[in-house]
């Protein structure tokens, strides 16, 4: 058994009583919560949808919770440790102007066109093979992805409890499999909102208790230029001339890689993410999803970058390649160091809400995706609603079975987020090409869809192994993540417009309300603006503000 056990005891939190009744109160209000959204259930579309009934509020926060997995919480502290403010362009070129685009610009297609998945949207415009292709890439991915935050919390549960890794990973497993096989998707998005205000109790007082212990933000900054991070991870935009810098990133890598491909392909192609806006009332609601979700997103380096840092300067010999003092730890060591009992129980459990938030998107995305797209499409045509229903509860079983098997995967990587960024690249970005062209240009046929979306992966996975066999090389992982999403977009484009030009294009009455200048009836410029009659509800001016106060916040740190 020892083998399993991750090194040592040096990450140990000391926890008492009070501690655990809090993370025990958090765990039986989500059962609850789970049962409770049941009794709503009587259709596979309240299972997968919600019913498509919830106030924009819940959507939005459960939007950014939903992204607030271990990846954001343990990945960002991660990166904050390593490349300094840097990180910062995750947030805010990375994440605020693709959550606005979705909302005014893609959410009306989205939801007027009343497909059930991103892969439906895809049969729609394209065809059959292309609507395989993603759903099975979306599948694989979404398991992938929860076996990271199923990993993180099994570290959480680790450093806590002294469990073997293998115990708490299947122990963190069956928790979201009884809320999420038993409530679906209302209770995911129920659980979200929760855990959105739980992860902010719980690293809020890490912040504060940090800064105070390193002498304010000022002191931080001091304490930072004399580390090994130096100034330059002191600046954002600064030294992103050339690749000199903690990034190791160029500023036309962070543009167009992070903050027009990755960024984009993640926030507007994620399913994950879309079927949060999806479970809306209606398309009022359903675009102003994201867009309340985008000012939330663009504080919450407060709580991710932030501690990175204070991680830098107070734990000594953090960056180790292995053991306790890898950057994955940055917060869970300051955890151990800076908060007292009490105030300790509410951040474990804000970092388990984090893990469980993140892991129950993927899983609801999962099973809606191999119930709909797969199941339903390709296996069993034509069956009840309860029967598709059963399938869908099957497949969370199944979603987080595989998901226990690929937590081991994840375990071999000392900084996830690089791992998490690896996978964005091959799956979301030639994803995004794919649509983006198929969505503004009519033209573009259906064998289009599928071939630039084959080859444009297959370019971006090929970079990928040249890379790990030192045969193509990058300042960093991230820097090949940037080079692979740019390499698979720019490919997908190509291919499109080459395929579609010895291509017969669709029919136009095939791609009413699926394609711009070709509206439906619920994608028409004159639906869409009905529904926003109250000035400050107008998802134009709201992104906009958004998308000023990104810019506005760069300014001091530059």
């Amino acid at each position: 058994m020892g083998g399993l056990v991750a090194e040592g005891p040096g990450l140990r939190l000391d926890l008492d009583v009070f501690d655990y009744l809090i993370l025990a109160i958090y765990f039986a209000t989500v059962l609850g919560i789970g049962f409770a959204a049941r009794r709503a259930i009587t259709s596979s579309s309240d299972f997968f949808l919600s019913g498509r009934s919830m106030p924009a509020w819940v959507t939005g926060i459960a939007f950014v919770s939903a992204n607030l997995g271990a990846l954001e919480i343990i990945g960002m502290a991660a990166n904050g440790a390593q490349y300094g403010l840097m990180t910062l362009h995750y947030y805010w070129i990375g994440a605020v102007p693709a959550m606005v685009f979705l909302g005014i610009v893609m959410m009306p297609f989205y939801y007027g066109s009343k497909v059930r998945s991103v892969p439906e949207f895809l049969r729609r415009r394209f065809n059959t093979p292309t609507h395989l292709l993603n759903a099975v890439i979306f599948a694989i991915a979404q398991v992938l992805i929860a076996g990271v935050n199923l990993y993180a919390l099994a570290l959480i549960l680790d450093a806590l409890l002294n469990w073997p890794l293998w115990l708490s990973i299947v122990i963190g497993a069956a928790i979201v499999l009884t809320y999420i096989s038993i409530g679906g998707l209302s209770s995911a998005i129920y659980n979200e909102v929760l855990q959105f205000f739980v992860i902010l109790a719980g690293l809020l007082p890490l912040t504060i208790v940090g800064l105070v212990k390193v002498g304010g933000i000022d002191g931080l900054f001091d304490k930072v230029r004399n580390s090994d991070l130096g100034d330059a991870a002191l600046h954002t935009w600064q030294g992103t001339a050339n690749s000199g810098n903690p990034l190791g990133a160029n500023w036309i890598g962070i543009v167009f890689g992070l903050g027009f491909v990755l960024s984009f392909g993640y926030w507007t192609t994620n399913f994950a993410e879309v079927q949060r806006a999806l479970s809306a009332k209606d398309m009022s609601a359903a675009r102003r999803t994201p867009i309340i979700g985008a000012f939330p997103k663009l504080l919450i380096p407060a709580v991710t970058v932030i501690p990175g840092l204070v991680a830098v300067v107070t734990v000594k010999g953090l960056g180790a390649s292995s053991g306790d003092l890898t950057y994955n730890n940055s917060i869970p060591l300051l955890m151990r160091d800076l908060l007292p009992n009490g105030v300790l129980g509410v951040a474990v459990t804000g970092l388990v809400a984090s893990f469980m938030a993140g892991m129950a998107a993927n899983v609801s995305g999962f099973n809606t995706v191999f119930t709909y797209d797969l199941w339903q499409t390709y296996v069993r045509k034509g069956r009840s609603d309860e029967y598709y229903l059963r399938v869908g509860r099957w497949a969370t079983v199944g979603g987080i079975i595989i998901s226990i098997g690929t937590a081991f995967i994840a375990s071999g990587y000392d900084n996830i987020m690089n791992y998490i960024q690896a996978l964005f690249s091959l799956i979301n970005a030639p994803l995004f090409a794919t649509f983006i062209v198929g969505m503004f240009w009519k033209r573009m046929s259906a064998p289009a869809g599928f071939w630039s979306l084959l080859l444009g992966t297959l370019s971006s996975l090929t970079l990928y192994l040249l890379y790990l066999g030192d045969v193509v090389k990058f300042n960093s992982d991230l820097s090949e993540s940037f080079w692979g999403a740019g390499l698979a977009f720019t490919t997908a484009v190509v291919v499109a417009v080459l395929v579609t030009l010895v291509t017969k294009p669709k029919p136009e009455n095939d791609l009413r309300g699926l394609v711009y200048g070709l509206a439906g009836t619920s994608t028409s410029g004159d639906a869409v603006l009905a529904a926003d009659k109250v000035w400050w509800r107008n998802p134009a001016l709201l992104g906009g503000i958004a998308v000023v106060l990104a810019l506005l916040l760069y300014i001091p740190v530059w």
